[in-house]
C-alpha cells in the first residue's frame, strides 16, 4: 500500500512553488483503530504531506533527473487535536536548489488559517537513472498538466 497525503496538485511553478489539496476523512486507512474514542489526524501526517508535495516540486524543477530525499526539518508548528473531516491546502516554496540539495518551506491551511508549517526543510539529491519512470509517477500522482 502506498500512502499519498495529498489528493491533487492545484498549482505548480517549477523552481518556485507548489500547492495541493487533501481532504482528511475518517475512512483514511491510517486512522483505522487509531484513537478509537476521538480520532485525530496525527501531526506527522501533515509533515509527510508537506514533504511529499515539496519533494515533487524539487524533482519537477530538475526535470525528473534526480530523486529528492528529505534530510532535515526545523521550525515545525502544529495545531493540536485536529479531527478528520476537513479539507486542507498544502503549499511549499523553494528557497534555493542546486544539483546536490534543496531548501524550502511549507505550510498547511484550513479555511485560510495555518494549522501546520515547516520553516526549513532540506532535501539531498540522488541521481536518478530512470527519469521516465519518475515522470510517469508524477503524471500518475500529480496529473499530466504539471509535467
Amino acid at each position: 500500500m502506498r500512502l499519498l497525503f495529498y489528493d491533487r496538485i492545484t498549482a505548480l511553478v517549477p523552481g518556485e512553488s507548489i500547492t495541493g489539496v487533501k481532504t482528511f476523512c475518517l475512512s483514511e486507512e491510517y486512522l483505522r483503530n487509531h484513537f478509537r474514542k476521538k480520532p485525530l489526524v496525527p501531526g506527522v501526517i501533515f509533515i509527510e504531506a508537506m514533504a511529499q508535495l515539496l519533494g515533487w516540486l524539487v524533482i519537477r524543477s530538475h526535470d525528473f533527473s534526480l530523486s529528492a530525499v528529505m534530510s532535515l526539518i526545523e521550525d515545525v508548528t502544529m495545531a493540536p487535536d485536529l479531527r478528520p473531516g476537513f479539507s486542507a491546502e498544502i503549499s511549499g516554496r523553494l528557497v534555493s536548489t542546486s544539483k546536490s540539495d534543496s531548501l524550502g518551506s511549507a505550510q498547511v491551511k484550513v479555511d485560510g488559517v495555518e494549522i501546520a508549517s515547516i520553516g526549513r526543510i532540506i532535501y539531498v539529491h540522488a541521481g536518478s537513472s530512470d527519469s521516465q519512470g519518475l515522470r510517469a509517477l508524477f503524471r500518475y500522482y500529480g496529473g499530466s498538466q504539471w509535467v
